[in-house]
């Protein structure tokens, strides 16, 4: 992408990184048994999603949530299949502690999970599907603080420490490449020696690892099992301002800032087909409840609010538990 692309303006603004992945599931019970029974994530949030409150938003991550540790989902029971393709998230990677992919190659088997390893710019990929179908990736990495946070058979310090990136499947990839380097300032680091992927690396130490598939990805289909979106971080939101400023002199659709409450969010398609969203690293998930209390209760937004009772009514139930497999 040349500058004029960008309005002429020289790139000033760099993002951390994903700020999170948000996917389409079908069962909650199942979806929070998966995430963080087997994956031992934390449960940070449970709310709905704003657009349509009959169907739950669950947020994941680290004790807190931080930017760049989240993964999201909208479930709704009963939901059809999708297909993953051009146009999305192909796979959501995430960090481990360096040393412990066979702890967590026995731990997916364990479950009756099937792995596979994939060799990637030097790194091990420990590959996997949830249980509508969402492709993952476990990759060993120094960066990123350890985590805090250990649940059923995860100890902290074998724990998943946040989102190590994603594996982009793009529709036209020199697109999606040149909006990430010349907008997001990501750099350009190498092609792997099969020249299948490029990769990009943003400046932070968690979620900032992309692999862009070089080839053309035919279109995928929206689904349980798919990505909706990725996010990326703004610091502020004047940043995020001037990144959709930048967006729309683009010739790209990109909508106003909208309240998500425990962010503001622009949303635009890329050229690729891949929905991008930039989200400010703040408030956080603690604007309404102590870190301790964190996704035990349903939270709601206060233009929700008064609606709980109805709200309540059209969402399944689910437990946060510890699964059999870990019990003593």
């Amino acid at each position: 992408m040349s500058h004029a692309a960008t309005g002429g303006e020289p790139r000033a603004m760099r993002t951390a990184g994903v700020h999170h992945i948000t996917a389409l599931a079908g069962d909650p019970q199942a979806n929070v048994d998966f995430y963080a029974g087997v994956l031992g994530l934390r449960l940070v949030k449970v709310t709905v999603n704003f657009d349509a409150p009959d169907i739950y938003h669950f947020y994941f991550g680290d004790e807190t949530g931080k930017p760049g540790t989240a993964m999201t989902f909208f479930p709704s029971p009963g939901a059809p299949r999708g297909r993953v393709g051009g146009g999305q998230v192909g796979r959501a990677t995430f960090a481990v502690p360096p040393g412990t992919l066979d702890f967590w190659s026995d731990r997916l088997a364990k479950f009756g999970v099937a792995t596979a390893r994939e060799h990637r710019f030097g790194e091990t990929c420990l590959q996997f599907a949830d249980p509508d179908g969402l492709p993952l990736e476990l990759v060993a990495r120094l960066e990123g603080p350890p985590s805090t946070w250990s649940f059923g058979g995860v100890p902290a310090d074998k724990a998943i420490k946040g989102l190590g990136g994603a594996v982009l499947y793009s529709r036209a990839p020199e697109h999606t490449v040149d909006l990430l380097e010349h907008l997001l300032g990501l750099e350009r680091e190498t092609v792997s020696d099969d020249g299948r992927y490029v990769r990009l690396r943003a400046r932070g130490h968690l979620g900032q690892v992309i692999d862009v598939c070089t080839q053309a990805v035919p279109a995928g289909a929206s689904g349980a099992g798919t990505v909706h979106h990725i996010a990326w971080r703004a610091a502020t939101q004047a940043e995020q301002e001037a990144w959709r400023r930048q967006v729309a002199a683009m010739g790209l659709d990109v909508t106003p800032a909208v309240d998500r409450k425990y962010f503001t969010s622009i949303y635009f398609r890329e050229r690729g087909g891949i929905l991008f969203e930039i989200a400010t690293d703040g408030p956080g998930f603690t604007v309404d409840e102590p870190v301790e209390a964190l996704g035990r209760e349903l939270m709601l937004p206060p233009w929700l609010e008064p609606y709980r009772e109805r709200v309540v009514a059209n969402l399944q139930p689910f437990t946060v538990r510890v699964l059999e497999g870990d019990q003593t």
